[in-house]
């Protein structure tokens, strides 16, 4: 587990060198997230949920450093370094490698909220110019990623078809609740249908160098847009199934979830930019497929929200109106005419 005093400790500013005003703390199922004035120190959980273990002092050190590294492909400004946390002989924490370190952080530059996406899209502010920006952004950024033998395997079609079955397998329960049968029935015959069907587009993917470590992550509270730079940030760092894959995958991830917010023009405005920049023409030929897939793993993620017992009457009936949009619009997906 975490040491004891870890939140006490980072919830104080003395705690923090250059001693800010505040510290404020976010919590999510995986981290403890200290935001220290113009700093931000990410602390992993010792949890195992499975597809994530962080229950070492050792696996939250490697993943500490993973994030780093991976994510300055996305964010060169943003991620600083990892920081340890010691304890000393009056059992007091503080940042540093003393004697005794007990935990390790991700140490980060704030990022402006008011300049993320999904924040200016609140605002009603994003313009096509915008995303077709963070369209060109993002294929420089894949540009530079080499889609080696390692990488390769994960376009193999059994290894997307093994992530694509796992969400219908996972969801299955779910049928006649926020998806009904008929649209359950629909997108998992349909999915599975396209991975028959074009064996050999997902070979050509491969053969181009389509196949590579991407973000696994790219929707919209994962960017920001600021006066002179994007920023991209939370890649996947803790399980490499979830991460590598085609960046088809990736864009569509962000392309539904313009659509999901009602801005489909935006959306296509970054595959535009993004396929113009990187050349990437036959990403279209597997787009549709990748945007089911995505909603596909957002409904069920929230789908997994209606199990807590926690979950107040509110909170349930929210999170099963926003699965129920997630599990439609991949059925709008389906059936949609081009």
């Amino acid at each position: 587990m975490n040491h004891y005093k870890l939140v006490e400790s980072m919830s104080k500013p003395a705690f923090y060198p250059h001693t800010p005003d505040t510290v404020t703390l976010i919590q999510t199922h995986i981290s403890f997230i200290f935001i220290a004035g113009d700093l931000v120190y990410k602390v992993k959980k010792a949890v195992d949920f499975g597809f994530l273990d962080f229950t070492t002092l050792e696996k939250r050190k490697y993943y500490c450093e993973q994030e780093v590294v991976l994510n300055r492909r996305f964010a060169p400004n943003v991620y600083i370094g990892v920081v340890g946390i010691s304890e000393d002989r009056e059992g007091n924490l503080r940042p540093g490698d003393g004697d005794t370190i007990v935990e390790y952080a991700v140490q980060m530059k704030k990022i402006p909220e008011e300049k993320m996406l999904y924040r200016l899209m609140e605002a009603d502010t994003v313009t096509e110019d915008d995303a077709c920006r963070v369209g060109k952004y993002l294929a420089r950024v894949y540009g530079d990623i080499s889609s080696d033998e390692g990488a390769q395997r994960f376009g193999a079609p059994d290894v997307i078809a093994t992530n694509v079955i796992e969400n219908f397998d996972q969801t299955r329960k779910y049928r006649e609740g926020p998806v009904s049968g008929k649209v359950f029935d629909a997108l998992e015959s349909w999915s599975r249908s396209f991975l028959d069907k074009n064996t050999t587009l997902f070979d050509m993917r491969i053969a181009r160098g389509h196949i590579k470590d991407c973000h696994g992550d790219l929707h919209l509270q994962h960017i920001c847009i600021e006066d002179d730079a994007i920023s991209v940030f939370d890649c996947i760092e803790f399980n490499e199934r979830f991460r590598f894959g085609d960046v088809a995958s990736d864009v569509a991830f962000l392309s539904m979830d313009f659509d999901f917010n009602g801005e489909t023009s935006l959306g296509d405005a970054f595959v535009g930019a993004y396929i113009d920049e990187s050349g990437d023409a036959s990403l279209r030929d597997v787009l549709r497929f990748y945007k089911v897939y995505r909603a596909m793993v957002r409904a069920k993620v929230i789908s997994f929200m209606l199990d807590d017992g926690g979950l107040d009457d509110a909170a349930r009936l929210e999170a099963f109106l926003r699965a129920k949009r997630y599990y439609n619009l991949a059925y709008e997906y389906v059936t949609h005419e081009d």
